[in-house]
């Protein structure tokens, strides 16, 4: 192109027209080349458009989310509480046979000292009312005495 004479339009217009300018080729060096396995290679898929062009390219797998551990519907505190009121309800019924257990051995105990009593108060009492082993005391004999007219005579 020469200056005098730029480049214009169909309807006139002037053109700028820039060339390129060449840069130097980068001094590289070529990466090794590594054998790559049959099974990495991904197989390559064809598209055809509504409107009758082919689109050509890899397939790409979508990302895969990390799996979630599933939360229970109920959460362990609850569990455990739950757990813990039906350990209860079953000591309870246990409590309760023990409850009737002291009441009983209550009852057992009192019974056998009051027996105790009675039969050590028997024997108290045997003691003091009998005239066996007995020295110095005065014994009446009551079939010789005389009652008359409700007086006793000796």
């Amino acid at each position: 192109m020469h200056p005098e004479h730029p480049a214009r339009t169909a309807e006139g217009r002037v053109v700028d027209i820039h060339q390129p300018t060449p840069m130097p080729p980068a001094v590289t060096t070529p990466a090794p080349l590594v054998p790559a396995q049959p099974s990495t290679v991904p197989a390559v898929a064809s598209i055809v458009l509504p409107d009758g062009r082919v689109v050509t390219g890899y397939a790409i797998e979508p990302a895969k989310p990390e799996p979630v551990t599933p939360k229970p519907p109920v959460s362990r505190a609850a569990v455990n509480i739950a757990l813990g009121g039906v350990g209860f309800a079953a000591v309870c019924g246990g409590l309760l046979m023990l409850t009737a257990f002291i009441a009983a051995l209550t009852a057992l105990i009192t019974q056998l000292i009051i027996l105790a009593a009675v039969i050590f108060g028997g024997f108290i009492a045997l003691q003091l009312f009998s005239t066996t082993g007995r020295e110095g005391g005065t014994t009446v004999n009551i079939r010789k005495a005389i009652f008359k007219r409700n007086h006793f005579h000796a």
